[in-house]
C-alpha cells in the first residue's frame, strides 16, 4: 500500500509538473497607461487566452520592464517576448520603417494607416532588418495623422513657427525643422514636463496621446488640420519564443491579429468622435492652417525628404 502511494503521489507531482510545463506565458512591454494606443495589445492578449483555454497567456506591463527606448532591444536579447516600440525612438535601428513616417504622405485615414504598415512590414528588407534584432513583425498601432497643441498665440502659419520649439520625433521633427522650427525628440512621457516646464512650445501628438500623457490640459490651442504625418510604431515579438510556440498557440496568436486591429479601430473611432468636445470642456481654441500654408509646409518639409 505504502509503494503504491508513494508512486500515486509521483505520478499527481509528474502530472502537475507537465501540466505546468505545458503552460506558455508571455511578458509584454509597453510604456504609459492603459489607451487607445495599446487597446490592440490588450485586445490580442484576451484573445489568445480564449483561444487556448489559458494555456497560452501574456502578461502586459506598462512600463515595468523596459525604458520605451530600450524595447526593441529588449527583444533582441528576450529579455520579454512581444513589445511596442516607435521608429522615430531610434531611426538608426528600424530605417527601413522610417518610411512610414515621411512627412504628408497622403494617408488620410486609420484604415489607410494600417494597410500601407502591413505592405511595408511585409517587405523583405524590412523582415532582415527586424531579424537583427531577433524581432518579427506582429501588426502595426495605426494613430491619426499628428497635429500640434501649444500655448501663448497660435502657431498658424509658418512664419510664426520660426524658433518653435516643439516635440516631434522622426521624420516629423525633420519636417519641422524644415520651417524653422527647432524639435526635441523627449518622449511621450515626458512630453508634459517638457511643455509645463517651458522647455517646448507646442507637442505634436495623435489625439489620444495628448489626452494620456496630459499635454491637451496645458493647451491654449490645437491645429485641428495641419496634418503633417504621424509616428509608426510597431508591436514585434522575439523570433526564438515565436518559433517555440506549439502549433495552436503560433494559430491562436496569428488569427487574432485581425480581430485585435479591429477592436482597436472601433475604439479609436470612439475617441475621436468626442474629440470636439473635449476640446470645447477644455477651453482649447481650435486652429486651422489655410491651403496656401499647407502647400508650402508640403513644398519645404516632403519634396526635399521624397
Amino acid at each position: 500500500m505504502k509503494n503504491l502511494m508513494n508512486g500515486a503521489a509521483l505520478g499527481a507531482l509528474s502530472f502537475a509538473f507537465v501540466t505546468e510545463a505545458a503552460a506558455t506565458e508571455w511578458n509584454v512591454s509597453v510604456w504609459g497607461k492603459r489607451r487607445a494606443f495599446t487597446e490592440h495589445i490588450e485586445k490580442i492578449a484576451e484573445l489568445v487566452s480564449e483561444k487556448t483555454d489559458g494555456e497560452f497567456t501574456m502578461n502586459v506591463s506598462y512600463g515595468g520592464l523596459s525604458k520605451n527606448r530600450e524595447n526593441l532591444d529588449g527583444i533582441s536579447i528576450g529579455a520579454f517576448e512581444m513589445a511596442q516600440f516607435c521608429a522615430g525612438y531610434h531611426p538608426d535601428k528600424n530605417k527601413a520603417i522610417t518610411v512610414l513616417e515621411l512627412p504628408f504622405l497622403g494617408v488620410s485615414n486609420l484604415d489607410e494607416e494600417v494597410a500601407v504598415s502591413r505592405a511595408v512590414y511585409a517587405h523583405p528588407a524590412v523582415a532582415k532588418e527586424m531579424e537583427q534584432w531577433n524581432a518579427k513583425m506582429l501588426m502595426t498601432s495605426p494613430m491619426p495623422q499628428y497635429n500640434l497643441v501649444g500655448t501663448g498665440e497660435p502657431r498658424d502659419t509658418l512664419a510664426k513657427m520660426e524658433g518653435m520649439r516643439v516635440r516631434a520625433t522622426g521624420g516629423l521633427g525633420e519636417a519641422f525643422e524644415k520651417v524653422g522650427a527647432v524639435p526635441t525628440s523627449v518622449t511621450s512621457s515626458e512630453a508634459y514636463n517638457a511643455m509645463e516646464s517651458g522647455v517646448v512650445d507646442t507637442v505634436a501628438f495623435a489625439q489620444h496621446a495628448h489626452l494620456s500623457f496630459g499635454t491637451i490640459n496645458k493647451a491654449d490651442w490645437w491645429t485641428a488640420n495641419l496634418n503633417p504625418g504621424t509616428v509608426n510604431c510597431p508591436v514585434v515579438v522575439n523570433i526564438d519564443a515565436y518559433n517555440a510556440l506549439s502549433d495552436e498557440e503560433r494559430a491562436a496568436l496569428d488569427s487574432s491579429v485581425d480581430e485585435a486591429l479591429d477592436h482597436y479601430l472601433a475604439n479609436y473611432g470612439e475617441l475621436l468622435k468626442k474629440w470636439d468636445s473635449i476640446l470645447d470642456e477644455k477651453g482649447v481654441q481650435k486652429v486651422e492652417f489655410s491651403e496656401e500654408e499647407i502647400a508650402a509646409f508640403r513644398e519645404k518639409a516632403a519634396d526635399p525628404a521624397r
